[in-house]
Order: C-alpha cells, then structure tokens, then sequence
C-alpha cells in the first residue's frame, strides 16, 4: 500500500512522504488556525484530502496515535471526518475529508453575492452544528468539548450542510483543561465568560459560542464591527433593543437578504441565541434542547438579556476587548 498502513478504526496511517507527495510540498493552503496549517490533498485513489500539519505538538507517538485513534472513531454527518494520520519523527498531521465549499465565514463575511446563504439554508445550518455539537456533547463515547466554535471552524459540503472541524484537538493538543485558555487561544469574540474568570470549562462554553454565532447567522457581520460612521456596534446589543420592544425584527436580518426570511423563525434563533449566551452557565441550554427548539419540538420562552450584553449597550468604549484577534 505503498507506506501506508490501515490501523483501528479504519484511519489510515500516513508516511509523511505520501502527504507531501498528495499536496504538492504543502503547496495550496486551504487556510490556518491556532493548531497549524490545512492543505488541499489529492491521494492515488484521487480522493481529495485536507491535510492539516499540527504545531507543537508535546505528545509521543504512542500517546499521539491513541488520542487520534479515539477522534477517529467518531462520526457524524455534521463533523468532519478524519480518516487518517501521520505520526513519523517529529511530524504530526491529520488527514479529513475535504469538504468543498470551504468555511462558514467565507460565506457570511464575504461581499460576493455569489456565495449569499438564503435564510433557509441558514437556518439548516444553524440546526446542523447543533446536532453536531449534540453529538459531541452527549452521544460520543468520550465525551468532547470543542472549545473554538466559531464560522471559520464550521465547513459546509456541496448541499451546504455544515460539518464542525477541529473537535477533539483541544484534548489532542493538551490534556491539562487548566492549561487550555493560554494554550487554545479559543477566539476572542465567542469565549465564555467562565474563560476569563478561569472556572472551569464545560460543555456549556460551546453553548455560549454557539449563540455569538448565531447573531452572526443572522446579520452576515462579525458581532462586532464599525459601522459606516466608524462608531463600533456590538450586534448582540443593538439587537436585543429591537427584540424587546416587539420592533421590526427583519430590520436586524442580513441586508442582501432583502427581508426574506419567516419573521417567526428569525425570532426564535435570536432567543435562543440569548438563552445560550446567559452569564450563568447553568441558565444556558444544552445543545439538545437548542436542537429541539430549532426542529419546532420544544416551544422557547424570552430570554433575559445577558448581563454583558446590557454593558457593551450602555458602554460603547469598552468594544476594544471584544474587537476580533488577528
């Protein structure tokens, strides 16, 4: 199989030579992150690969291959699926699926109207990432939290139907929970509050980035941006004004969208969007009632605006601290 061996769970174990004959040399970068870069790969079979390169990996070989082997065995239809890695010297990659309508962000954040997301397949998407995100919470044997739930770590595939990448990485890159916050560098402007005090991190951080997301479903913009005068808009804010008063809710809705989405469905993402953003993690809800929620299963109530939210309202000054990292 030329350098290649099947292991357990049907990964494939990579030489290292395979990958960078099927890339080029690294040569067409699909994007980066804090755990390293991604390349477009074509194997001898001709199936397509994204071939992510791990930095600073601490881990042996052996520890390595077990924590991978376990991300291996998990698989849905809204994650990304690994099917294979490479573990030779001082090299660490993994090898997915390539899934070809690139990232959630490229789409939401992207001028071209080409790739404009219709309110329906928004909302598709926002009901996708919870099941992913139900998965991982509660149906995987070892339960995982992602830790960087964010549009640039959500991949749609050619029916738009999203798949969550980078799962498991927080425990592949460090065991140690404590030591995540300096080691992750989980994103800035979808990072629980519990981060920063340094409590300890549940499933319910997931929750809460889940929710920034959301306002960014709807608008198309980052959560916080400048405006045209240049003034900095926190969306979470300017939007719970309109939500409770009963105002004009589609006025909130992405402006190419051109007002076209059921203002009944709009409604409900931004309370649960609210919900799943509460200060207390205990007040939030787990992604299986969000999930419900969304199928029309469970009925949602009206959220109290989250402490923080009524701040950046009161403070616009204050909008540095959730300007995104670079």
């Amino acid at each position: 199989m030329d350098g290649k061996t099947m292991m357990e769970g049907s990964l494939v174990a990579f030489a290292y030579r395979d990958l960078q004959i099927a890339t080029g040399n690294f040569s067409d970068k699909l994007g980066g992150g804090s755990f390293g870069s991604v390349f477009k790969g074509v194997l001898h079979d001709s199936s397509i690969v994204a071939v992510k390169k791990l930095r600073s990996v601490s881990q042996g070989e052996k520890e390595f291959r077990s924590e991978v082997s376990t991300i291996g065995i998990i698989q849905h239809v809204n994650l990304v699926r690994l099917c294979g890695f490479c573990a030779q010297g001082k090299n660490r990659l993994l090898v997915y699926d390539y899934v070809p309508n690139g990232s959630l962000n490229s789409h939401l954040f992207n001028e071209n109207e080409n790739n404009l997301l219709t309110w329906k397949t928004r909302y598709q998407i926002a009901l996708g990432i919870a099941r992913g995100l139900v998965y991982l919470h509660e149906k995987c044997r070892d339960r995982i939290i992602h830790c960087d739930i964010k549009p640039e770590n959500i991949l749609l595939d050619v029916d738009f139907c999203p798949k969550i990448a980078d799962f498991g990485m927080a425990k592949l890159m460090c065991r140690d929970f404590s030591r995540v916050l300096t080691t992750m560098r989980g994103t800035r402007g979808y990072l629980a509050p519990e981060w920063l005090s340094g409590a300890a991190i549940t499933s319910k951080a997931d929750v809460f980035s889940y929710g920034m997301m959301l306002f960014e479903l709807i608008s198309g913009k980052r959560n916080s941006h400048q405006s045209e005068d240049r003034s900095f808009v926190f969306f979470p804010s300017l939007a719970a004004n309109v939500l409770m008063v009963g105002g004009d809710i589609l006025s909130l809705l992405d402006s190419r969208l051109n007002r076209e989405a059921s203002v009944e469905e709009v409604t409900k993402v931004f309370k649960v969007a609210y919900w799943c953003m509460q200060d207390e993690e205990d007040n939030r809800p787990s992604m299986s009632e969000v999930e419900h929620i969304l199928e029309g299963v469970l009925d949602v109530s009206m959220p109290p605006i989250p402490q923080y939210v009524k701040y950046f309202a009161d403070d616009m000054d204050d909008f540095l601290f959730f300007k995104p990292s670079s």
